[in-house]
């Protein structure tokens, strides 16, 4: 049987907090060439996952697009981060170059 979307959301919200790298310090994070701001992109993820977190809370159910939405966003946003070498890149965006 699939998860629903809520439960889905959460795993994957769960994922993402556990890969990306929200609690570095902010030097770490502005140290070298930038190719995208990392500081403002890890903020942006953190406030779309804390959004998401609060509206599953309070009873909405994602749909499908919302899901995937947040997928793109954060393989977008990983790959940046790798490329300034802030975090390497999951498993199934390595296959996919």
């Amino acid at each position: 049987m699939k998860p629903s979307t809520d439960r889905a959301m959460l795993k994957l919200i769960g994922q993402i907090r556990e890969t990306f790298p929200f609690d570095r310090p902010e030097a770490q994070l502005c140290a070298g060439p930038c190719q995208g701001c990392s500081l403002k992109l890890l903020g942006f993820l953190e406030t779309e996952v804390d959004a998401w977190e609060g509206r599953i809370v309070s009873g909405e159910r994602p749909g499908l697009a919302e899901l995937s939405q947040l997928i793109r966003t954060s393989h977008k946003i990983a790959r940046v981060l790798h490329r300034a070498g802030l975090m390497a890149l999951p498993a199934d965006d390595v296959q996919k170059r």
